[in-house]
């Protein structure tokens, strides 16, 4: 897979607007470091340039300045360098084999490092609410991706990108989902 590095120029700034959804952040709750994940994210949309700010705008207060944030670009088309967040700038990396794909890894000068686990956008809201609450479990010490194979095995579509696009296709074509049934072997 390509990685595409976007620039976003220095003096376009990004804003949001006053009606824009809370950012659906779950964090572990305070105590001695536990586990590989400090909480989980589960953004509404895979361009990172868009979701990321609000993200870094709402740990801030919380964690002192995040200065830097890694990701795997496996579910991220576009990596940008840099992400203008509320005055600041934030630099983005990627590493393919290093990071697990289901994690961002956050930085802030003075305080530390933090591992989000990373929710797929398209991910029900009941399946979500169950990672969040996994990944912040005390007691958790699976890395993102072994959470996310979890609940991928009770629901196949989790990861599926284009498992709704091709479903709504399908429906407006005519077509319709079939029930599984024993003798096809379904679940």
């Amino acid at each position: 897979m390509t990685v595409i590095t976007a620039r976003p120029s220095p003096t376009t700034a990004l804003t949001h607007p006053s009606g824009e959804l809370p950012v659906r952040v779950a964090l572990k709750p305070p105590g001695p470091p536990s586990g590989l994940l400090d909480g989980a994210w589960w953004p509404r949309s895979r361009d990172l340039t868009r979701e990321l700010p609000a993200l870094t705008d709402l740990l801030d207060p919380l964690w002192g300045r995040i200065t830097r944030a890694t990701v795997n670009p496996t579910h991220w088309p576009i990596v940008p360098r840099k992400v203008p967040v509320n005055g600041h700038v934030v630099k983005v990396g990627w590493f393919r084999a290093e990071q697990d794909a289901h994690q961002i890894l956050l930085l802030s000068y003075h305080v530390g490092r933090w591992d989000l686990l990373i929710i797929p956008p398209e991910t029900d809201a009941t399946t979500a609410a169950r990672l969040m609450a996994a990944a912040c479990d005390p007691r958790t010490t699976p890395t993102g991706s072994a959470l996310i194979a979890a609940y991928t095995d009770r629901n196949p579509t989790i990861l599926d990108e284009d498992a709704s696009g091709r479903a709504a296709a399908w429906e407006s074509d005519g077509g319709a989902t079939a029930l599984p049934t024993p003798a096809t072997g379904g679940r």
